[in-house]
């Protein structure tokens, strides 16, 4: 890998107009709002940006815009959430001549979840076909990869450098530090950033880091400063955000939230539905709680 990708890496939210097409030129904007933050890197086209719904030439943009914007200063990693070995070969291959510092890929997961060999092969065409270094993103639930399937697939196919292990089991994300030591595992259990890192989390990427990435990276340094009052102080008031945030419409809250901080105003992809009401009532009274708010509102994107 050029850079190993490690810290906070927020995934971000993709800016798309009320007409549904991107506006790439509000993906600089976020960019520096996050490098401003501290941030050790980027995600681009996962599940917070709406990955799922992009076609080959928007996501092909989309992460090239990324990357123009971040210039170098810290590593990109493109998100790939597809339901065949086919497609995933293909999005791979748009941005391998791209400076990405990796892909990070879902299982295949609608509607038939392939069997571990399967599995292990799928990972294994990708890397043999891109050349990239991969990172699985362990996140749909009827395709879930057990800690011994992951740890498998990474010693079969070295390409295979690292997971993101989401959904709220910590004790998985402790089985899986456990069995792959020299691996890049990634917290994606957004309730429980504070305890992924005390087991040794090599970084994280998670919603919660784009709806609040000065904070996010306030809890990471303090963790690595041994600071744990400041550190389980930091966890209380995350969570507060996280119960505000967390619903289907995940990347519609994130999105609000960083609107409240002073981003122009983006719109999610239908159907998913806006932030409510009594959702943007909640993020405001959590982040108010962070003491994040303040910060300048640009022209809303239409």
């Amino acid at each position: 890998m050029k850079m190993r990708p490690t810290g906070v890496i927020p995934p971000m939210t993709t800016p798309f107009r009320k007409d549904g097409e991107i506006d790439f030129k509000l993906i600089a904007p976020q960019v520096e709002w996050l490098i401003g933050a501290g941030v050790h890197g980027l995600a681009a086209g996962g599940s917070t940006g709406e990955g799922h719904t992009l076609d080959h030439d928007e996501y092909r943009d989309l992460i090239a815009a990324t990357l123009d914007a971040a210039k170098g200063r810290i590593p990109v990693i493109a998100g790939i959430i597809v339901d065949s070995t086919r497609d995933a070969i293909r999005r791979g291959k748009l941005v391998r001549d791209m400076n990405v510092a990796a892909l990070q890929v879902t299982p295949v997961h609608y509607l038939f979840k392939p069997d571990e060999q399967a599995m292990v092969d799928h990972f294994r065409r990708m890397a043999d076909e891109t050349g990239m270094p991969i990172i699985i993103y362990n996140v749909v639930p009827w395709s879930y990869l057990s800690p011994a399937l992951l740890t498998r697939i990474m010693s079969e196919v070295p390409l295979v450098v690292g997971v993101k292990q989401s959904a709220g089991d910590l004790k998985l994300f402790a089985d899986l530090m456990m069995m792959s030591p020299d691996k890049l595992i990634y917290s994606a259990v957004d309730a429980l950033m504070y305890p992924s890192y005390t087991l040794g989390a090599h970084g994280s990427i998670a919603a919660i880091l784009s709806a609040v990435p000065h904070a996010s990276v306030e809890l990471w340094d303090a963790v690595k400063a041994g600071d744990h009052p400041r550190a389980l102080e930091l966890h209380k008031k995350l969570l507060v955000l996280w119960n505000a945030i967390v619903s289907d419409n995940l990347p519609a809250c994130t999105r609000h939230a960083q609107f409240l901080q002073g981003l122009p105003r983006t719109f999610s992809r239908a159907p998913m539905p806006e932030a409510s009401a009594a959702q943007q009532a909640a993020i405001e009274r959590s982040l108010q709680g962070l003491g994040v708010l303040g910060g300048r509102r640009i022209e809303a994107a239409e």
